[in-house]
C-alpha cells in the first residue's frame, strides 16, 4: 500500500520561485531521459520525452505543486483527490503503463493493462532512472528503479499487462545488477533490435 507522501508547506501555492525550480526539475528529468534513450538507440523518443510537461495544464499544476523531492502530482493528488496533470501527462505520453489502460475485447469486462510495444518500454525504463536520479540526488543507487517498482508492483490498482510487467522488471534488475551502461547496451540491442 502506497503511502501519503509528505505534502511540504509551499504546496498548493504559486510562485516564480516554484516556477523557476519545477522548469529546472523538469528539464534536468528530461535531459537524462534524452541522454539514456540515445544509449538505448531511441532518438526521437529522447528528443520528443515530456513535452506536455511544458504545457499550460501541466506546468501551472506543476508550478503550484512544486516539491523538489517528488512528483507534484502526488502533491495535487492529496490535494483535490485526483491529480488533473497526470490524467493530461499519461494520456499523451505512450511511455507510461497507464497510456495502454483500456477495455478488454469482451464486454461488461473490467479495465487491463495491454502489453507496451518494445520502444514505448524502453524509453520507460529511461525514464523511472532518469526520475529516480533527480528526486533522490546523492542517494541514487543502481538497485533505485528498481526498489521502486517492486513496492509500486504491490499495489491492488497496478494494472501493468503481466508481460510488460515481467519485462520491465527483468531490465531494471539488469540495471541494479550490471549498471547502467549494460543495461541500455541490451536494451539497444535485444529488446530493440538495432
Amino acid at each position: 500500500m502506497h503511502q501519503i507522501p509528505e505534502i511540504h508547506e509551499t504546496s498548493g501555492r504559486w510562485s516564480w520561485r516554484n516556477a523557476w525550480r519545477h522548469f529546472s526539475t523538469i528539464t534536468r528529468h528530461r535531459t537524462l531521459v534524452m541522454r539514456h534513450c540515445f544509449k538505448a538507440g531511441l532518438y526521437w523518443q529522447g528528443l520528443t520525452h515530456d513535452l506536455s510537461k511544458y504545457s499550460p495544464t501541466e506546468f501551472k499544476i506543476g508550478v503550484r505543486y512544486y516539491q523538489g523531492d517528488k512528483s507534484p502530482n502526488a502533491a495535487e493528488r492529496h490535494d483535490k483527490g485526483y491529480s488533473e496533470a497526470w490524467m493530461h501527462h499519461k494520456g499523451r505520453n505512450k511511455h507510461h503503463f497507464e497510456y495502454w489502460i483500456d477495455l478488454p475485447c469482451e464486454r461488461g469486462a473490467a479495465l487491463e493493462g495491454k502489453r507496451m510495444p518494445p520502444r514505448y518500454l524502453v524509453e520507460m525504463v529511461c525514464d523511472r532512472i532518469a526520475a529516480s536520479k533527480v528526486y533522490q540526488g546523492d542517494a541514487y543507487t543502481d538497485r533505485a528503479s528498481l526498489d521502486y517498482f517492486t513496492m509500486e508492483k504491490t499495489s491492488a490498482a497496478f494494472l501493468m499487462h503481466p508481460e510488460t510487467k515481467r519485462e520491465l522488471e527483468f531490465l531494471l534488475t539488469m540495471v541494479a545488477n550490471e549498471g547502467e551502461d549494460a543495461a541500455f547496451r541490451y536494451m539497444k540491442h535485444h529488446v530493440l533490435g538495432k
